[in-house]
């Protein structure tokens, strides 16, 4: 929060991020809890993941406009790099929770600060100091347990969901300077990457979904009831892209990290609860560990992030 608000002020802008939080729980559980769902009637990761990313960019442009927002849009060339990595992110997070349970694929997910502090070593040769390594080796030590333990394990599952985290990293670490160089409105950069995204990779969806969906796709009467998935899917991934952008804009760096480890909790846990696959207890106990690791990290790291503010990431999940 700002310093030096009136009382009244902050807790109204409290009470805000609260609701914003919470919306954004609720929306990003129910968001994978229905992908998981479409993905069992209709096993397209490719179609899911282009679904969600045409329905970011035909829906943010009318909210943007409803709201009174007038922020131009970016130059594309710069967003290219980005705008792939979106789409690959997209398509491995599909493919992870279609292949595993959304529970583990998110405990999985949970290794993105591993892989940006290994980025960031490979690209500019930084290094992480002690609190900051101890809290990876948590992260590291609960994604193994829970990947030992997982019932319901399967090979590629893990393989997306890895490179899923892989390519969130690099999204943080490039957005940076996006950020800087453009100071685009963070929710027009959502609808220029997404439409950017699903424009670039129209022809591998045609040429690899394309034709089984035109000759039916086997799905038969169930038709509907997958169009239904499908879209309602596209909906709630916008509505919580938009939510997570909205309380990244109102606080700090740390306090995201936090708000982001806790969502990815709710979301492991209304799986859980809603989908019922089977968890044992040291299965249970591995999420937790890594949940744990990550909040130790953004702890760790809530020092150098207040000395550069920059270093935000413009791309939530």
């Amino acid at each position: 929060m700002r310093c030096g608000w009136p009382l009244g002020r902050v807790r109204r802008e409290t009470l805000t991020v609260a609701a914003l939080c919470g919306a954004w729980y609720v929306l990003s559980s129910a968001s994978n809890v229905v992908g998981k769902l479409a993905l069992g009637e209709f096993p397209f990761p490719l179609t899911v993941a282009m679904v969600q990313l045409t329905a970011a960019s035909a829906l943010t442009g009318p909210a943007l406009a409803l709201c009174g927002v007038r922020a131009p849009a970016p130059r594309l060339r710069p967003l290219l790099p980005l705008a792939a990595a979106k789409f690959l992110t997209t398509l491995c997070s599909q493919v992870s929770i279609w292949k595993v349970p959304v529970s583990y694929a998110h405990t999985v997910k949970a290794t993105t600060p591993l892989w940006t502090a290994g980025l960031a070593f490979v690209l500019w040769g930084e290094r992480v100091p002690p609190r900051v390594g101890a809290a990876l080796v948590l992260i590291a030590a609960g994604v193994g347990v829970a990947s030992a333990t997982e019932l319901h394990f399967h090979a590629l599952g893990l393989g997306a969901a890895l490179a899923a985290a892989a390519l969130l990293s690099l999204q943080h670490l490039y957005s940076k300077r996006v950020l800087r160089d453009t100071g685009v409105h963070h929710l027009r950069l959502l609808q220029a990457l997404s439409a950017l995204a699903a424009a670039l990779f129209a022809p591998l969806w045609a040429w690899q979904d394309g034709a089984a969906l035109l000759g039916g796709a086997g799905l038969g009467d169930r038709w509907r009831y997958a169009a239904a998935l499908l879209a309602a899917d596209g909906v709630l991934a916008w509505l919580q892209a938009v939510a997570a952008f909205s309380v990244l804009s109102r606080v700090t760096p740390l306090a995201y990290g936090v708000a982001s480890a806790a969502k990815r909790a709710a979301v492991v846990a209304a799986s859980l609860l809603v989908l019922r696959n089977p968890a044992p207890p040291l299965n249970v106990a591995g999420m937790a560990l890594a949940a744990a690791g990550v909040l130790v990290y953004n702890r760790a790291k809530a020092g150098p992030q207040r000395r550069d503010a920059a270093r935000r990431p413009l791309l939530p999940v």
